[in-house]
C-alpha cells in the first residue's frame, strides 16, 4: 500500500480522532509532507521509538504508543513469568505529549491486564530503571526524546532488571509490533476502569526517598562535602526532570552552596531559552556560566532533560568557565573513584563503548582493573551488568560513554546523571581541597598516561532522502575503506555490521566478539582511530576521533590533520 492510500485511509477510518484528521487535512495538498508522514512505519529500533510528534505512520502520536506497547505487552506476557502481577513501571519527561503518551501506555497495558506504574509528574530515566529493579516489575516504558529538538518524543522498554533491551529482546518485541496488523487490534482500556481494577496504581514520593538514598549512599567522601563549606555549584536541567532529584541529593547529601539556574529550573516543554537542550552543546550553559561568574561557581553541572547525560564547567588558568567533554570527565570519574576506594575488590570491570576514549582505560589498568569495551548505547553496559550479577564472575565499578553518560553502583542499569551529578560535584571539591581544579587534575593524568584528545562531528540528514544518503556514506566507506589517513596508514579495520576485524598489513580477518551493529571503527599505526556510525536516534551521521600525542600541541595537531582528511573524504561520497 502506498503512501497516498495509507494517508487516504487515516482521514476516512473511524478509528481515528477528529483531532487527527484536522491535522491531516491541513496538509492534503503538500504531497512531500503526506510522503514524510506516511512512507514507512516510526520504526522501534533498538532504543525504542523517536520521532516528530505528529499524525502518521512516521510519527509520534497515541496511535503508535499504543500499537507499539500492545508489542511490549506481548512480549513481556510470553517471556516474562508472572507478568500481568509484576507490572510495567511508567516515567515521562517534560516534552510536549508525555503525560498523554504515558497514559496512553498504561491504558493499553491495563488492557492486557497488566499492571501499570505510573509516576505521579514527571521523573528521570535512571529513576525509571531503578524503580523496575525496586518494585520488582515485569519491565518499564519511559516516554522521553532526551536531548531532540521540541518537536520530537520518544519512547524506551526496559527489561525486568532495570536495563534498556538489548537487540535479541529488542528485536522480539519488533516482530511483536510488526504483527499487529491494524491500530484496532490494540486491547485497550479506560483510566477510570483501569484503576477500579487495580491495574494503575499511582507512584511517587516513597519510590523517590529510596531512589535518592541509594544516590547519596554512593558517596566516596563525605567528609571532604563537609569541610568544603564554600564549595559553589551552579546546576541547570535544561528544563528537564533532573530540578528536584539533583538538587535533593546534593543537598541533602551536604553541599550548602547550591544556585539552580531560575530561568531553566521549571519544565518546559519548547526549551525557550535553548537552542539545544544537550549538555554536550557548550551555548546549553550559556545562562550557567553567567550565573556562575556572579557567584563565583567552583564547577557548573548540567542534565538533559531525562536527566541521564550530565555535562561538567570549570574555570580554567584564564578565569574562564571550560567545557569538559564527556571523555575527560569520565577519565577522571575513573581515577577519582578507583583512587578513594578503600580496596578494590577482585575482578573488578570498568567498562566503556567502542567509541569511547581509551585514557580511561589506561587509568584503569594503572589500578589493576579491567576494562572492557561495548558496542554503542548504554544497553550494552548493562547487558554486562546483569551477566555479571548472574555470573559473579566480575565486579563492576564504573560504566561510562563518550556522549556524557556515566553510571557507578548496581542499583540502576542505565547511565544516572543525578548518581554522576553528585561524584561530579564530590570529585570537584575534593580536588579544591588540594587547591587544584578538575582541569589540574586532568593535565595531571594526561602527563601520566598521554594526552588524549578526542572529537565528534555530526553530519544531520533529515528525512527520507537523509536516510538514503547516510546508507550511501556507509556503504562507500564500507566497499572502499580508507587505507591510510594523510601519511599515518590504516592498521586495523573493525566492521562490526557483519563482525569482522581486518587487519590491513596482513591482510587477514578475525571475527569480533560483539553483535552486529553497523559501526565502521579504524584503527591507525600510531594507535590514532576514527569511527563513522549512523545515529540510532536521530536524522544524522557521526563520525567519531581520537588521538594520543606526546604532547597537547602534538596532539591537536594529529587530531586537526585526521578530522580534516576523514572529513573531505565523506563530503565527497555522493
Amino acid at each position: 500500500m502506498n503512501y497516498r492510500k495509507i494517508y487516504e485511509e487515516w482521514i476516512n477510518n473511524p478509528y481515528f480522532d477528529d483531532e487527527t484528521k484536522k491535522e491531516l487535512l491541513k496538509i492534503k495538498d503538500d504531497e512531500k509532507e503526506i510522503e514524510e508522514r506516511f512512507y514507512k512505519d516510526l520504526e522501534f529500533g533498538t532504543g525504542g521509538l523517536r520521532g516528530i510528534i505528529g499524525a502518521g505512520t512516521n510519527r509520534m502520536n497515541k496511535y503508535n504508543v499504543r500499537k507499539t506497547t500492545q508489542g511490549f505487552a506481548n512480549y513481556i506476557l510470553a517471556n516474562v513469568d508472572n507478568a500481568k502481577e509484576k507490572g510495567v513501571v511508567i516515567a515521562y519527561d517534560s516534552r510536549h505529549k508525555s503525560p498523554e503518551f504515558s497514559m496512553e501506555a498504561a491504558k493499553v497495558l491495563a488492557g492486557n491486564g497488566i499492571k501499570a506504574y505510573v509516576f505521579e509528574s514527571l521523573r528521570t530515566t535512571p529513576e525509571l530503571s531503578y524503580s523496575v529493579r525496586e518494585l520488582g516489575a515485569a519491565g518499564g516504558i519511559v516516554v522521553t526524546a532526551s536531548h531532540n529538538p521540541p518537536e520530537y518524543n520518544g519512547y524506551k522498554v526496559y527489561g525486568e532488571d532495570g536495563g534498556q533491551l538489548v537487540p535479541k529482546y529488542a528485536n522480539m518485541v519488533i516482530d511483536e509490533i510488526r504483527g499487529i496488523k491494524e491500530y484496532s487490534e490494540v486491547k485497550y482500556i479506560e483510566e477510570k476502569d483501569a484503576k477500579s481494577k487495580g491495574l494503575l496504581s499511582i507512584i511517587g514520593e516513597e519510590i523517590d526517598k529510596k531512589y535518592i538514598d541509594m544516590v547519596k549512599s554512593l558517596s566516596l567522601r563525605g567528609d571532604v562535602i563537609k569541610e568544603m563549606k564554600d564549595f559553589k555549584i551552579v546546576y541547570t536541567p535544561l528544563h528537564g526532570t533532573g530540578a528536584m532529584p539533583v538538587k535533593r541529593a546534593l543537598t541533602e547529601i551536604g553541599f550548602e552552596n547550591f544556585f539552580p539556574v531560575k530561568e531553566q529550573e521549571v519544565p518546559d516543554s519548547n526549551f525557550s531559552t535553548l537552542e539545544s537542550p544537550n549538555p554536550e552543546e557548550h551555548k546549553a550553559f550559556d545562562l550557567a556560566i553567567n550565573l556562575a561568574e556572579k557567584v563565583g561557581a567552583d564547577i557548573i553541572i548540567g542534565t538533559d532533560p531525562d536527566c541521564d547525560r550530565v555535562g561538567a564547567v570549570v574555570k580554567n588558568k584564564s578565569g574562564e568557565y571550560q567545557v569538559l567533554t564527556g571523555n575527560q570527565t569520565g577519565a577522571l570519574l575513573v581515577d577519582y573513584i578507583l583512587s578513594s576506594m578503600e580496596s578494590i575488590p577482585e575482578n573488578s570491570v570498568v567498562i566503556k563503548t567502542i567509541v569511547t576514549s581509551e585514557l580511561g582505560a589506561t587509568i584503569a589498568k594503572s589500578y589493576g582493573v579491567e576494562s572492557i569495551s561495548t558496542l554503542t548505547g548504554f544497553k550494552f553496559i548493562g547487558e554486562k551488568m546483569k551477566e555479571f550479577e548472574e555470573t559473579r564472575d566480575k565486579n563492576f565499578i564504573f560504566g561510562y560513554e563518550e556522549s556524557y553518560g556515566y553510571l557507578a553502583g548496581t542499583s540502576v542499569r542505565d547511565k544516572d546523571a543525578v548518581v554522576s551529578s553528585l561524584l561530579i560535584a564530590e570529585m570537584a571539591a575534593y580536588y579544591k581541597s588540594k587547591d587544584m581544579t578538575l582541569l589540574d587534575a586532568l593535565e595531571d593524568l594526561f602527563k601520566k598516561h598521554g594526552y588524549y584528545r578526542e572529537d565528534l562531528k555530526s553530519i544531520v540528514l533529515k528525512g527520507k532522502e537523509g536516510l538514503e544518503k547516510i546508507g550511501r556514506i556507509m556503504d562507500t566507506l564500507r566497499d572502499k575503506p580508507p587505507l591510510a589517513i594523510g601519511e599515518i596508514k590504516t592498521e586495523i579495520i573493525r566492521d562490526y555490521k557483519h563482525g569482522i576485524s581486518r587487519f590491513v598489513a596482513e591482510d587477514k580477518e578475525k571475527e569480533l566478539d560483539l553483535p552486529k551493529s553497523n559501526v565502521l571503527h579504524y584503527t591507525l599505526e600510531d594507535g590514532s582511530w576514527f569511527a563513522v556510525r549512523p545515529s540510532g536516534t536521530e536524522p544524522k551521521i557521526k563520525i567519531y576521533f581520537s588521538v594520543v600525542g606526546k604532547s597537547k600541541e602534538d596532539s591537536e595537531n594529529k587530531l586537526d590533520m585526521i578530522k580534516t582528511k576523514v572529513i573531505e573524504r565523506i563530503d565527497a561520497i555522493e
